[in-house]
This record gives structure tokens, C-alpha cells and sequence, in this order.
């Protein structure tokens, strides 16, 4: 009998521990490390990173975060292919100003020119004033000295023919005139090459880009001083490995200026540094708007080509990025519940994109406001 209460007290025991669950082992943890064993933790606002890796998030937060969704519909777009390029200037709306001969800056009629200031086409910028050697600035002087005597000399003879004009012969009258303009002349142009100063002006009219000039500067030749551009007139360089891609390019967009439109000019027909430059041509898309770019900016532009690919067109921001740095979508699931889901996609332009993998038919995608879903936690 007391055997048989034993046995019955042990069975008991076992039923009860049989309906108590089983916890998760100390190692079990989600994806973001949290227990499998533990409810999800639910702050303030009521958001919370469940273990399988959604997000709940509430009407009222949904609200307050701006979260709109679109049902995500299958259609054709136009392949595109992204490619690096960098803003030149265009040699037609800009140019470069540069000192002939070596000198000493000189400020202009209205001072030095700064960086961002407007000008217009033949405006003088600054002087170069000329400084020869002192040998050679030496015999300038012994040849303007030389000059001056002979045009005084020159000038007497004449004013002593004139006053015998009619018993000495009219030729020798003339020729003793053009030898006095012809040392006058020469005596002018030596005398201003003493004192000699190069313009710089403006070659075109527009903004200055570059302004590498100070008063007492000393320059050599053929040193670049200032840059001019249009600031509503510039190019896109890209470069290609692909020979066979100009043929195949239909439009162009710029992910760093999404109004601006581009027109493709041509391809070069030699390689530089193994790659084929692209050039294209940039315009506002306001008319006499300047551009949102600078000369030598990297950008990164889109190039549509002439083939069609399947996939789903969706905003550019409905792309986020997981720990993993993997681009993901969010697809809402139930009334508060959003699922982060892997695709590939292609920019389409700046503002645009379309997702070739990872999406279904009727999924709903959140396509303002998924990067704050990413940032719960």
C-alpha cells in the first residue's frame, strides 16, 4: 500500500511537469539577439522588433511616422544601367584665363575679382604688369635713349627742309617726314614696352569658378589665374568599358540633380585608361536656372537603354538597407505588422527605381517612410 503511494506521488509529478513548457535553451536567441523564450519587447509608443525580424507598429504611430503603402503591380520598364561620371566644363560656355608672359599681379579697374562673383565677356579681371631682367631692361633703356636722340635729330632735318621748301627737291622733304613718324613710332613702342601690362580679361560671360590671383603675386606664363563658367551650361563625362553601351542608350538621368535633363552628345572613338568617355550635355530644367553641380563633381547617372525588363516600379524610397546592408522592402502584413523582405532592383532615374526579384503579385509595400521602419528596434 505504501508502495503503491509512492508510485502514484511519482506519476503525479511527471504529468505536472509534462504540462509545464519547455523554455528555450540559454543559446536560443532570434535574429537581432533577442531570446526566443521572451515576449517581445513593446516600448512607450507601442513599437516593437519581433523575433522573426517584422516590425509591429500601431495605427497611431503609422499615422505620426507618415506610412504610406501601394500594391505592388508587375509591369515593363526600360533596363537601365548606372555608370560613374564627374562635371567638366563645357568649352563653349567657359574658358580659362591665363597670363601670356610672367609678371606681377595688378589689381583691375574694379579691384581683383573673388570666387562666385559675375562677369561679363571682356571685363578686365587684373593686369600682369611686365618686369624684364635687369640686362635686358637696361638695354631697352640704351635703345629707347638712342631712339630719341635720332627722332630729335630726325625732327630738326625736317624743320630745316621745310624752311628751304621749294630750293631743295619735294623727295628729300618726304623721306626726312617718314623717317621722323617711323622713329616716333618706334620710340612709343619701346617706351610702353618699359612700363608693359597684360590685360587679363574675361573670355566669356558667367561666374567665376576659380580665382587663383593675389595683388603682388608673381606669375609665369601660361599659369591658369581664374576660370569662368556658365553656371546654367556645363557636361557629364562618364566612362564605359562596354564599346557597344552608346548604341544602346535611349535617356540619361542624374541621381545628384533629378531636374536637370541630359542630352547625349557622342562617344569618343579612342580609349582613355582602358574606359570610353560619354559625354552629355546638361540643362536646367528651369529656364535660365543655374545647375545644381560644380566643375569636377563626381556624379553617378543613369542611363536608360533601349531594352525593356519586368519588374515592379516603386519610389526610390521605398528602399532600406538590413544589417546585412542588403537592400530590402517593407511588405505590410495584417493591420500593424510590417515584414522586411530581400529584393534586387535597378534605378530607373533619380527618383525611381524597379525591383526585378524578391516581390509578388498583391504585395503591399510601404513606399514613404520605410527607412524609419528600418530604424526600429
Amino acid at each position: 500500500m505504501k508502495a503503491s503511494t509512492t508510485l502514484f506521488a511519482i506519476l503525479i509529478a511527471l504529468v505536472a511537469n509534462a504540462a509545464v513548457p519547455v523554455l528555450g535553451a540559454p543559446g536560443a536567441h532570434g535574429p537581432n539577439g533577442e531570446h526566443l523564450d521572451a515576449p517581445a519587447t513593446v516600448n512607450a509608443a507601442g513599437l516593437a522588433r519581433l523575433p522573426d525580424g517584422s516590425v509591429q507598429v500601431p495605427m497611431l504611430a503609422q499615422r505620426r511616422l507618415g506610412l504610406r503603402t501601394r500594391i505592388a503591380v508587375a509591369s515593363e520598364a526600360a533596363s537601365t544601367i548606372e555608370l560613374a561620371g564627374r562635371v567638366v566644363m563645357d568649352p563653349n560656355a567657359g574658358g580659362q584665363v591665363q597670363a601670356i608672359s610672367g609678371g606681377r599681379i595688378e589689381p583691375g579697374p574694379k579691384g581683383l575679382p573673388l570666387a562666385g562673383q559675375a562677369v561679363r565677356r571682356g571685363d578686365v579681371l587684373a593686369y600682369v604688369a611686365y618686369r624684364a631682367d635687369p640686362y635686358a631692361l637696361a638695354n631697352q633703356q640704351a635703345q629707347l635713349a638712342d631712339l630719341r636722340s635720332n627722332r630729335e635729330l630726325a625732327a630738326q632735318r625736317v624743320q630745316r627742309l621745310q624752311s628751304l621748301e621749294g630750293t631743295v627737291p619735294r623727295k628729300d622733304v618726304e623721306a626726312a617726314r617718314s623717317e621722323l613718324q617711323s622713329l616716333m613710332a618706334r620710340e612709343r613702342s619701346v617706351g610702353a614696352s618699359l612700363g608693359a601690362r597684360e590685360p587679363l580679361v574675361a573670355p566669356v560671360s558667367g561666374v567665376i569658378a576659380k580665382a587663383a590671383a593675389v595683388a603682388g603675386q608673381v606669375v609665369e606664363a601660361r599659369e591658369v589665374l581664374y576660370e569662368v563658367v556658365d553656371p546654367t551650361r556645363v557636361l557629364v563625362e562618364a566612362t564605359t568599358a562596354d564599346p557597344a553601351l552608346p548604341a544602346k542608350l535611349a535617356a540619361a538621368h542624374l541621381q545628384e540633380a533629378a531636374d536637370a535633363k541630359l542630352e547625349f552628345v557622342g562617344a569618343a572613338r579612342s580609349l582613355r585608361d582602358g574606359v570610353l568617355p560619354l559625354t552629355f550635355k546638361v540643362q536646367s530644367g528651369s529656364k535660365g536656372g543655374a545647375l545644381p553641380l560644380a566643375i569636377g563633381q563626381p556624379v553617378r547617372l543613369v542611363a536608360a537603354l533601349g531594352e525593356r525588363t519586368t519588374g515592379y516600379v516603386l519610389p526610390a524610397e521605398a528602399i532600406a538597407r538590413n544589417s546585412a546592408n542588403e537592400p530590402i522592402v517593407w511588405i505590410k502584413s495584417g493591420a500593424e505588422r510590417y515584414i522586411p523582405q530581400p529584393v534586387q532592383f535597378r534605378a530607373l532615374d533619380a527618383a525611381t527605381i524597379v525591383v526585378t526579384q524578391g516581390l509578388g503579385v498583391d504585395n503591399r509595400v510601404v513606399v514613404q517612410g520605410a527607412s524609419l521602419i528600418a530604424q526600429i528596434r
